[in-house]
């Protein structure tokens, strides 16, 4: 699956059965994180097109933010290519 992030415009490929945050991590794109089993909340951000699921069935979203569009991409895995509204990605590669 090919996901985006923007507003910086960064892509790259997540192989089936990886993590939003674990494909990031290998394709040198940093996005916040902390605890990566979807309680912390510090990679919490805004799928703006796509599918995911999320790898556990209690991530640490409420229902109206599910429905909002936020997803916690240490426990998501894409479902189709996705679009990630994540301000704060950088590219480890400097870009």
């Amino acid at each position: 699956m090919r996901v985006r992030i923007d507003p910086r415009g960064f892509e790259f490929d997540a192989a089936p059965g990886q993590t939003l945050l674990r494909a990031a991590d290998a394709a040198g794109i940093e996005l916040p994180s902390s605890c990566r089993n979807g309680t912390c909340r510090t990679c919490i951000c805004r799928l703006r097109a796509g599918q995911v699921r999320h790898t556990v069935d209690w991530p640490g979203l409420s229902a109206e933010e599910k429905v909002e569009g936020w997803i916690l991409p240490c426990v998501a895995e894409p479902l189709s290519d996705v679009v990630l509204e994540v301000p704060a990605a950088f590219s480890a590669f400097g870009g």
